[in-house]
């Protein structure tokens, strides 16, 4: 979220061209549109995900299938947000940065992203892959 609010942000007050926002731009509004449609997929998975915990019915594959996606949708939205911002989005004045970074630790401590893709179709195909 804080990419995201970040890029909108300096999507809205970045004038360019004519003295216009980027915001006003077809293809960040397209990033724009699909950092926030991803980031609430991922939001209603993670929710589902509680609530089949809270209802003692949670299994592995779940817990896999919300750190997979989440964490690839996080590292996808800090990598546009970075695009948005241009040459800015490398800079330490924007938060994109450090978060990219601390994601690219995440996919990896967490359980990488091609294990979670096991553990997930083990139990769709019931066999064993590891």
């Amino acid at each position: 979220m804080s990419c995201y609010d970040c890029a909108l942000q300096y999507a809205i007050l970045r004038k360019q061209w004519r003295d216009q926002p980027i915001a006003s731009h077809q293809l960040v509004q397209d990033k724009l549109t699909w950092m926030i449609s991803e980031i609430t997929k991922a939001q209603l998975l993670v929710l589902q995900v509680g609530r089949l915990k809270d209802a003692g019915k949670v299994e592995h594959q779940h817990i896999s299938m919300a750190k997979r996606n989440n964490v690839w949708m996080a590292l996808e939205c800090a990598r546009l947000s970075r695009d948005i911002l241009g040459a800015n989005g490398v800079a330490d004045d924007y938060p994109i940065m450090r978060h990219m970074m601390n994601l690219e630790s995440v996919k990896t401590y967490e359980g990488t992203h091609d294990v979670h893709s096991l553990i997930i179709g083990q139990s769709v195909t019931g066999i064993d892959a590891f």
